[in-house]
């Protein structure tokens, strides 16, 4: 039987290796200017122009992706003969694994031989997409289902997360900081520096001041936590801030030996509230522990 690998479209992979790789993408719904989208990796509205709409003062907001299209997806995928492993954004930040797990249950109880499997990634944007490029590599080295689950359950939490955002506004308007700290943190050019944590949220690390510090920092705690760096594809994603983004990988490539670095735009799914000038770096460690 035919494996299919299925991901979500915060993954934030880039669109060639996607076609290449044959990965099926559920979109994720998103809506800006009263008029919604189906998050497709920029063919529809630009990365650029996304962000340029945001700048403009445009306030995007995401949806879930219900159980009922997860069921298509999947249909479609058993149709044509295949087995599922579905590696979802982190259930700490969406609802997306629990709808997806629904929508699997649904299926077999009409059809219990189905072969679908669920993942937590307990990641986001590129770090979910880091797990789905090694499974990907997994499957053309001809590794068996139960050897790419059993590997991606015993690695994701070592998928690093690292990140800063150039406007505290944006984390505001999530929830993820008060207001007070917002105006604040503007004033006086504090730059946030976050990551993923093991339950798949986000969490503080520290704070700097000024933005090319913050760039810095990223690259130190690449530096310092990063495993086996030869062997290692580094993901870089950001708000619209390519020059940013081209900068941490001249400094990351000057202080570290790696395989190689992707740099791709984060996608309307947490662009939406990250905002432009996000920036962030991901990579295989040792765990997330600050």
């Amino acid at each position: 039987m035919k494996l299919k690998i299925i991901t979500d479209s915060n993954c934030d992979l880039p669109l060639d290796f996607i076609r290449e790789n044959e990965i099926s993408v559920v979109p994720f719904p998103y809506f800006i200017k009263d008029q919604g989208y189906n998050d497709d990796f920029g063919k529809s509205i630009s990365y650029k122009d996304f962000y340029e709409l945001i700048r403009r003062g445009e306030m995007p907001h995401t949806s879930q992706i219900t159980p009922f299209v997860f069921e298509e997806n999947f249909r479609a995928c058993l149709e044509k003969g295949s087995s599922i492993i579905y590696i979802a954004f982190s259930s700490a930040l969406s609802q997306t694994y629990n709808n997806a797990l629904i929508a699997r249950d649904i299926i077999l109880q009409e059809n219990s031989q189905a072969e679908i499997t669920v993942i937590d990634s307990r990641g986001a944007t590129v770090g979910q997409g880091l797990i789905v490029y090694y499974a990907c590599e997994m499957l053309k080295q001809g590794k068996s289902k139960e050897e790419i689950i059993n590997w991606v359950e015993s690695n994701k939490l070592k998928v690093n997360h690292w990140f800063t955002v150039d406007n505290l506004n944006h984390l505001k308007r999530g929830g993820r900081i008060s207001s007070t700290a917002a105006v604040l943190g503007t004033i006086i050019e504090v730059k946030p520096i976050l990551f993923v944590d093991n339950q798949g949220g986000l969490t503080f690390a520290k704070k700097v001041r000024g933005r090319k510090r913050s760039i810095n920092v990223l690259a130190e705690e690449l530096q310092k936590r990063i495993i086996n760096s030869e062997e290692q594809m580094i993901f870089i994603c950001h708000g619209d801030c390519l020059e940013d983004a081209e900068l941490l990988k001249k400094i990351i490539i000057d202080k570290v030996n790696v395989k190689d670095v992707i740099i791709n735009y984060t996608g309307p799914v947490v662009g939406a509230h990250t905002g432009p000038g996000m920036l962030a770096v991901f990579f295989m460690g040792e765990n997330r522990t600050a």
